[in-house]
């Protein structure tokens, strides 16, 4: 009961909950958002394959990928530097989604940067940031990928 108060709560003063992991039960969820245009980045783990999934909450989604476990790959932070940053590559053909968050580990208020960046044929044509940081699910940190190039 409890929860369902806090829900409601949640949503009369616009706490955007859209964000929140959406995943399959059984797959855990890699990273979630919500970018400045109201649509949901999302990445589960379903064990064998990544799915990435952007678009409306509450519609179906605009891009659907499924990408096998062994073609994703992951870029971790050595913990060294400013910047800690992690990200997903997600190949779909000469199409690569780049799922990224990462922060400034020096300001005092460690700002956070994280969306997905898209690239055709290796040159970047879009990328799509997250809002509201406190809202952002990663689950990056760690994840057992192959090393991105």
């Amino acid at each position: 009961m409890k929860h369902l108060a806090w829900l409601g709560a949640a949503w009369w003063l616009g706490f955007p909950l859209a964000a929140e992991a959406a995943c399959p039960k059984g797959s855990p969820t890699v990273f979630a958002c919500l970018s400045g245009q109201g649509k949901r980045i999302q990445v589960c783990d379903a064990g064998r394959t990544l799915d990435y999934s952007f678009g409306r909450p509450g519609s179906p989604p605009e891009i659907t990928l499924r990408v096998p476990r062994r073609d994703a790959a992951t870029f971790q932070w050595a913990g060294v530097g400013r910047y800690l940053s992690y990200t997903v590559e997600l190949p779909n053909g000469n199409t690569l989604y780049r799922v990224f968050w990462g922060a400034d580990r020096l300001t005092e208020a460690h700002a956070v940067e994280a969306g997905v960046h898209v690239e055709v044929n290796q040159r970047l044509v879009a990328t799509v940031r997250c809002v509201g940081e406190r809202h952002i699910v990663q689950n990056i940190e760690g994840i057992d990928l192959k090393p991105a190039d």
